[in-house]
Parts: C-alpha cells; structure tokens; sequence
C-alpha cells in the first residue's frame, strides 16, 4: 500500500512541471513585457530583453523594436517567440521550449530528484529495521564460593558472638 502511494506521488511530482509548461502556453494574451522578459539580451549581459541594463544596449533598444513591430501585425506571443527563434535561434530564448530534448532539460531534475528522494527514504526504512537491539542485560550469575568465603563467614560469625 505504502509503496503504491509512493509510486503515486513519485508519478505526481513528475507531470507537475509539465502540466505548469502546458497552462503557461494555453494564455493567448499578451503584453509588451512578457515577450520581453521571453527573450534573452544579445549584448552578453546574461538578461532578458526587458532586465538588460545597458544604456543604449546595441542589442536590447532593435529587439525591442522589432517586438513593437511584431506586436503591431498582430501576431500572439508564441508567433512572435517562433519569430525570434527563426531568426536569431534558440539562444535568443529566455526557457527553453518545451520540444524534443528540450522537454527532457525541463523534466529530468524533477524525476531525478524523485528517484533520489525515494532512495533516501527506502535505505533509511532498511536501516531503521536492522538496527540492531543489544539484548537485556544478563541476570548476575551466583558467586562462586571459595575456601577464603567460608573462613570469612566463620570469622565473621564468631565476631559477633
């Protein structure tokens, strides 16, 4: 039963990221900054288009432009993003997309994490049954008596007489 809910939640916990890629792309709506912060600045600032805080950015000041322009035909965000991948290539993407191997970089953190969660509490329950108990202590064992304990209970007998 335990191993069941387990597997369960093991499984859970890997489609979670999945079903987040997919309610993210399902939004038909969009705004000027969400394609911005979409895109990755090509200035090597390592930020997206609309964090780069170049003044002047050679690169940040014609991608917004040629956002505006894009924004302009009408097209949705997933156009404009496909646009932009078109022309510049993936790295021009701030994620990822959530295709071919690209869906295995969003997903294989999450499994491995899950696989190495499961084999902590697996190898704790293990070590947790074989802990070893020391058995009780063993009653004391009678003394042996030797010829020096009877000449002492003599001695000591006549003392008190």
């Amino acid at each position: 039963m335990r191993r069941r809910l387990a597997a369960i939640v093991l499984v859970l916990g890997c489609l979670l990221p999945l079903s987040v890629v997919v309610r993210a792309e399902a939004d038909p709506s969009v705004s000027f900054q969400e394609v911005e912060e979409s895109l990755t600045c090509q200035c090597g600032c390592g930020l997206t288009v609309h964090s780069c805080n170049h003044l002047q950015c050679p690169s940040a000041l014609p991608l917004r432009a040629e956002i505006r322009e894009q924004m302009a035909t009408g097209k949705n965000k997933e156009a404009i993003l496909a646009y932009f991948g078109e022309k510049y290539g993936e790295k021009i993407l701030s994620s990822p997309t959530t295709e071919g191997f690209n869906l295995l970089a969003w997903t294989i953190p999450f499994v491995l994490f899950g696989i190495g969660a499961m084999f902590v509490i697996v190898t704790a329950r293990h070590w947790v049954r074989r802990r070893i108990v020391p058995p009780p202590p063993a009653a004391p064992a009678a003394p042996v008596r030797t010829a020096y304990d009877t000449v002492l209970d003599k001695e000591l007998k006549d003392f008190d007489s």
